[in-house]
């Protein structure tokens, strides 16, 4: 991991850590340690103008390294720290549907774990559940809306699917 990279994972860890002042590891984030919710930031998605020119630009001037879909960062889970846990930095299309029916530029998909338990009590409470929960080989996905009506994606991820790509240098 370059430097530049660990200086934005210092940053992104010391706000979540910050807005978890006060509470135990155990409490995780307002959570018990086995209830359903979420348990981080799995992604940032963003609608550009030229995706192909936007992962340059980073990659030129920040050292973000980029493929395809963006770049992957990593990082250690808190309680299991030889865990290791990923978040996806993407550009999309300015003409992308991907984010309906939001019509903001971003989304943000949120680990989660229990994402069955957490689908069905969103829906009791009146969520807008977007779509079924989706399974793959890296994780579990579903979409729901928040009340400004921003598409937000829930993902259970099976972050050894990731781990081992890259050792066999797929990723």
């Amino acid at each position: 991991m370059k430097l530049l990279d660990r200086k934005c994972l210092v940053a992104l860890l010391s706000v979540f850590l910050f807005s978890c002042e006060g509470r135990s590891k155990e409490e995780g984030v307002g959570m018990a340690p086995d209830e359903a919710g979420v348990v981080g930031i799995g992604g940032v998605f963003f609608k550009s103008e030229n995706p192909a020119e936007s992962k340059k630009w980073y990659q030129e001037n920040l050292g973000i390294q980029t493929d395809e879909y963006g770049s992957m960062f990593e990082s250690r889970n808190i309680d299991r720290p030889e865990e290791i846990n990923y978040l996806q930095w993407s550009p999309f299309s300015k003409d992308t549907e991907y984010f309906n029916p939001s019509e903001k530029g971003f989304m943000i998909n949120y680990r989660v774990r229990g994402i069955e338990e957490l689908v069905k009590a969103l829906r009791e409470k009146g969520v807008t559940v977007v779509d079924e929960i989706e399974e793959y080989e890296y994780g579990k996905f579903v979409h729901i809306l928040d009340p400004e009506g921003n598409k937000l994606e829930l993902w259970e991820p099976v972050d050894e699917v990731f781990t081992k790509m890259k050792a066999e240098g797929d990723g």
